[in-house]
């Protein structure tokens, strides 16, 4: 996919207010046509008095919420809202709190997944040319494919290096001139230490630019220190499985909060 700034003006990002609002509802009608196919969503619906055809975005405050414990009663395919054949990729909670949350995807939500992580990554200045080292854990966690998959939309050469392996993982920086990494917060210091204690400089020895951090929470202050170790920015990206995954909100290079 070609990096022009035209390709990435969608119209959803120059929509007014209240276009944006038409859009909404529109969406919002159809994830409720959507959902009553699932079972679980049929009979919650039914009991909060919703159906298709809803006339305003204030019906939303009608809505019942979907709590941790419903998709646990649900294993595994009560939630589902499409038949089993078109569903093309499973992503899984730990289960250390109990049993596995499962979260499937069709080939349309994985699309619309890595256009949202996209138009994020593409929002703090990511473009082609850019190495994406991805230092997330692939698997049934969703932060390695979810921004794999975005970064390739856009164009990034993509390393998919997965976490751990530090000093592989600063060799490629060296060798290849990674921009851009994806990575925890957590390992994040402990890469930074590991940069100092083998007397690297990273404004001479290395290309590394841009940061994109999740998974973990952290403070400003840590922020603050991992950029001035690594001369680097720090984006938060902010995502959750039962909401496809990392893309949800995502800062924007003023850093003043997330953008959903």
């Amino acid at each position: 996919m070609a990096d022009s700034d035209s390709f990435w003006q969608v119209e959803q990002e120059k929509a007014s207010r209240e276009q944006l609002r038409r859009l909404q509802l529109e969406r919002l009608q159809q994830t409720i046509e959507q959902a009553i196919r699932s079972p679980f969503y049929r009979e919650k619906l039914k009991k909060a008095g919703l159906k298709p055809g809803i006339s305003s975005l204030e019906e939303i405050q009608r809505f019942p919420f979907t709590e941790k414990e419903d998709l646990r009663q649900c294993y595994p395919f009560g939630m589902v809202a499409v038949p089993l054949n078109q569903l093309i990729r499973m992503h899984a909670s730990s289960g250390t709190t109990g049993k596995s949350t499962l979260i499937f995807h069709t080939r349309k939500d994985i699309e619309t997944w890595a256009d949202l992580v996209a138009r994020s990554l593409y929002m703090v200045g990511a473009r082609a040319g850019d190495i994406f080292q991805n230092m997330m854990t692939y698997g049934l966690f969703t932060g390695g494919l979810g921004l794999h998959y975005g970064a390739e939309k856009i164009g990034l050469l993509v390393v998919p290096a997965g976490a751990g392996n530090t000093q592989k993982q600063i060799e490629f920086f060296r060798d290849i001139g990674t921009t851009i990494i994806h990575i925890t917060p957590s390992y994040c210091l402990h890469l930074a230490q590991v940069v100092e204690s083998m007397g690297l400089s990273p404004a001479r020895d290395l290309k590394l630019r841009r940061a994109i951090m999740g998974a973990e929470p952290y403070s400003e202050a840590t922020r603050r220190r991992l950029e001035k170790s690594l001369n680097l920015k720090v984006y938060n990206c902010y995502g959750l499985s039962e909401m496809n995954g990392p893309g949800v909100a995502f800062e924007c290079p003023f850093q003043h909060g997330l953008h959903l």
